[in-house]
């Protein structure tokens, strides 16, 4: 006696394709889950990017362009820069106090390099804004300084040299001639180039021998 099996039937055919159908499909579906994931995060950190950007732009807008921007040491009272550094503003202008160098005579000479990206012609003597450059014996923020003082010979040919205003895209190097009473001697320059609103000062701390 010959025994068959019996023949599947449909509806276990159906069944069983529909669940081969689910696991073939499965992977594609966790693909599809982990690209959305991956999409979505970007999206995110780009916000917070893009809402970061916008704060500190409109921090910069309540503070005015003439804020210093520095990364490190902030060029302020508290933090000086050091020689060979360069101060830079939000507007676009760079204030560069090279390194002191000495002379057979005993005197110091720097220079101190503004560089005019205002977007505008930058005039350094207008009477409105006095004190573009001033030196001061000391350490940055002293208020005394007992056997550091410091004279400062060519300041009038400082103020000459600053007269003619910087066109924009341009820089002027103005040198500066110093005479400590003694050497190693500190002295700081303080930058204070004209602004319409309000421009921060830049410190520069040297030492003189």
């Amino acid at each position: 006696m010959i025994t068959r099996r019996p023949l599947p039937s449909v509806a276990g055919m159906d069944t069983e394709e529909a669940a081969a159908t689910a696991t073939d499909a499965s992977p594609v579906a966790s693909a599809r889950g982990f690209y959305g994931c991956t999409i979505a995060l970007i999206a995110f950190f780009t916000l917070i990017a893009l809402g970061a950007h916008a704060l500190a732009e409109f921090e910069k807008g309540l503070d005015g362009d003439g804020q210093l921007e520095q990364p490190g040491l902030s060029g302020s009272v508290s933090q000086p820069l050091g020689p060979g550094t360069t101060a830079r503003y939000e507007d676009g202008l760079r204030v560069t106090v090279s390194r002191p160098e000495r002379h057979d005579d005993g005197t110091y000479g720097t220079t101190v390099t503004f560089k005019n990206g205002t977007g505008d012609q930058l005039r350094l003597d207008d009477e409105a804004f006095s004190g573009a450059l001033d030196v001061r014996p000391g350490e940055s923020g002293q208020d005394y300084a007992p056997g550091d003082h410091v004279r400062w010979l060519n300041w009038k040919e400082v103020a000459s040299a600053l007269a003619p205003p910087i066109p924009e895209g341009e820089e002027r190097t103005v040198p500066v001639r110093l005479k400590p009473e003694r050497k190693g001697a500190p002295v700081t320059l303080e930058v204070t180039p004209p602004h319409p609103g309000y421009r921060e000062t830049a410190y520069f701390q040297l030492t003189l021998g």
